[in-house]
């Protein structure tokens, strides 16, 4: 028989350290759900969305074991009933075997949260991008359309990206007080929240996301204090540099200003709940929807920084 040919020594260290990361991440996971920092539905529903993600390697038994209070008898009866098994992990789930898990997490922690989470930052830290990515990857989140009087820039929609529109019906969505809140934004234009369509879908018990500026956030905490404000960061003040001059939507004098305005903003940031820090898009998306499956209180009571990358 011929012998197999053993990887290099540089591959198996490389190999034995990516495996340890992986065993580390899965135990995080596992510990939120421990603490109750996260639900073991919203855990369920990362995996899905994030195949490659450490929620998604997770065993079902691990993550039942994970929620308070179930043994390993009871979470060997629930695998049964559950028709899962006993090696299977999260994301490797069939369609009808998600379905079952979702609906016994969902009734044994009740209705998930609802949550309204306030997504702010500095200009070109990548808000839009982050937003877009939930929108495009979590379709459970409800991402608030907002209303506004600039003209759309190349690749815009109206009615997806914002609603854009004359001064005049602004005026009139104001008088009718049809906003959750409003602000002028760079001494330009302005900018608003429609608010029916975010009460409605709160009522239905979902998730809502509002992504809009400094200000927006404020006006919003006044009225909805029990909503969840996470400011975005960027990995260096370089970065957000290269980010706005990067796009080139906007001429010199535009950039020096919005700079500046940058500065200020940045110096908001100790007044929000959560800090996520924007290194990589879909892990910055990540967060902020782990955010709004956290239970009430087990984020806000100090401000949390996520900085992962």
């Amino acid at each position: 028989m011929v012998p197999r040919p053993q990887p290099p020594e540089v591959d198996r260290a490389a190999a034995s350290r990516a495996a340890i990361a992986a065993r580390r991440a899965r135990a995080s996971v596992k510990r939120e759900v421990a603490e109750r920092t996260r639900t073991a539905l919203s855990v369920a529903r990362t995996a899905w969305s994030t195949p490659e993600s450490a929620e998604a390697r997770l065993l079902v038994r691990e993550l039942l074991l994970s929620v308070p209070s179930l043994g390993p008898t009871r979470v060997e009866a629930v695998m049964n009933q559950l028709a899962i098994a006993e090696r299977k992990r999260v994301g490797g789930l069939g369609r009808k075997q998600r379905d079952r898990l979702a609906d016994y997490l969902a009734d044994r922690q009740g209705p998930e949260p609802t949550r309204l989470v306030v997504l702010a930052g500095p200009t070109a830290v990548g808000k839009g991008t982050v937003s877009s990515f939930i929108r495009d990857n979590h379709p459970d989140v409800l991402l608030s359309v907002s209303a506004t009087t600039r003209k759309p820039r190349p690749g815009e929609v109206d009615g997806v990206h914002y609603y854009f529109v004359s001064d005049d019906k602004f005026d009139e969505m104001v008088s009718r007080n049809e906003l959750l809140e409003w602000a002028v934004v760079h001494n330009s234009y302005r900018y608003g929240t429609p608010r029916p369509p975010i009460d409605a879908a709160l009522a239905e018990g979902k998730r809502v996301l509002l992504e809009i500026d400094l200000q927006g956030a404020r006006s919003v905490r006044s009225v909805m204090p029990e909503a969840l404000l996470v400011f975005l960061l960027p990995p260096s003040w370089e970065e957000l540099v290269r980010r706005l001059i990067g796009r080139g939507t906007e001429d010199a004098a535009e950039q020096a200003r919005r700079l500046e305005t940058a500065k200020v903003e940045l110096a908001a940031q100790e007044e929000f709940d959560v800090k996520v820090v924007n290194t990589e898009v879909s892990q910055a998306a990540k967060e902020v929807v782990e955010l709004m499956d956290a239970p009430a209180g087990a984020t806000t009571s100090d401000s949390k920084e996520h900085s992962h990358g």
